[in-house]
């Protein structure tokens, strides 16, 4: 990465900047890679003898947990400044206003850009990374296809390609190693399956813990000794319930109403898992994605279900609350199939939170059943 923009940055101005795709899943220290190089690209712009010296630079992420905690760091780290954090969408509309072009610019959660415009958030361009591309000498993205959790943001093989043909240099790297999951082989198979739809035989780690639940109450519960052994640990839901930005307080609950938790509280200046009273809520996709927890309770809610017949998971995209990933389908061909897409990438970031462990209740009684028959045939 240094090399590239090292190389690139005294390229010949054109139309659209080089790009670098970073690609990898959930939990292979994209985020960790990132946050290095950019310390230590800000370190050189300050360097006389280096060609990045007196370089524009800003790392930008689109979503607000991150955010914060990048801030954090700033404050933090002698060569990291706040200024040089940004969102997207401000930080394309103050280039564009000033007439300006930053040297390098680097995008964390690069799934999480817009692919559409968004007239709502003040977003009137058509895809994020080309204006981007247009603003910037070099454009380095931290990428992941499954991490798509809006219509407005779905990414397609063919849109980055065409953009990567577009900048005047490209090229790709791909992270491979699975850091935060201290799980084997078959744990990470298992929830990559599921991802797509498949169940398979319940893996078997020692030094992971994999374990269903009958009820939401005894996750919790679990997690909560967890919390006091180890720190860090927390229940996270998929969006199959309510949750309003009204003030209100909204809950995640069993479908028989004999257990709640409360959806998780924001604050401007602490992330969700950092707050200690934070152990008594139910976390959402938007609090959790990028974050590390040493055991995660995952409450699959009622669009994820189990055909007995078929022998195979069934998605629901109807039953998930997230209104607002599903607007923007305009030009999108198999709607319910994206939506599905939707549904699938938040169950895989929530389940790849855990260094340690990871706890499951499936709200679905014949996912439920079918999850514990296959824990209590293997215990035995």
């Amino acid at each position: 990465m240094l090399e590239f923009c090292e190389k690139q940055v005294n390229a010949a101005p054109e139309e659209y900047g080089s790009l670098l795709v970073i690609e990898g899943e959930a939990g292979v220290g994209k985020s960790v890679v990132l946050s290095s190089i950019f310390n230590t690209i800000q370190e050189r712009a300050e360097e006389a003898s280096s060609p990045l010296y007196q370089t524009e630079n800003y790392l930008v992420v689109n979503h607000e947990e991150m955010f914060k905690t990048y801030k954090g760091i700033a404050k933090q780290v002698k060569h990291l400044k706040a200024k040089n954090f940004a969102k997207p969408t401000p930080l394309v509309n103050s280039l564009q206003k000033d007439n300006k072009k930053a040297d390098i610019i680097f995008v964390d959660e690069a799934h999480l850009l817009l692919t559409k415009p968004d007239t709502y958030n003040n977003f009137h361009g058509s895809n994020h990374l080309e204006e981007l591309l247009k603003l910037a000498k070099i454009v380095v993205i931290i990428y992941d296809q499954n991490q798509v959790l809006k219509l407005k943001s779905l990414w397609g093989a063919a849109t980055l390609e065409q953009l990567k043909e577009q900048s005047i240099y490209n090229e790709e790297y791909q992270l491979t190693n699975q850091f935060r999951m201290q799980a084997n082989d078959d744990v990470i198979n298992w929830i990559n399956a599921f991802k797509n739809k498949q169940l398979l035989p319940l893996p078997h780690d020692e030094n992971y813990e994999f374990k269903l639940f009958e009820s939401m109450k005894d996750m919790h519960d679990a997690i909560k000794m967890r919390n006091s052994e180890f720190g860090l640990s927390r229940v996270v839901s998929t969006f199959d319930y309510l949750h309003k930005k009204d003030g209100g307080t909204y809950y995640v609950n069993e479908s028989n109403g004999e257990y709640k938790m409360p959806w998780n509280t924001t604050s401007t200046k602490y992330t969700w898992a950092e707050k200690p009273e934070t152990i008594h809520e139910a976390g959402s996709i938007y609090t959790i994605q990028g974050f590390d927890l040493n055991y995660v309770g995952v409450v699959l809610g009622p669009s994820v279900q189990y055909d007995e017949v078929r022998d195979e998971l069934v998605i629901d995209p109807s039953k998930y609350m997230d209104k607002g990933a599903y607007s923007g389908t305009d030009g999108i061909a198999n709607v319910n199939e994206a939506k599905e897409k939707i549904v699938l990438n938040s169950i895989n970031i929530l389940m790849k939170r855990g260094i340690k462990g990871l706890y499951i209740y499936a709200s679905d009684e014949a996912l439920r059943n079918k999850l514990l028959a296959d824990q209590h045939r293997d215990s035995k």
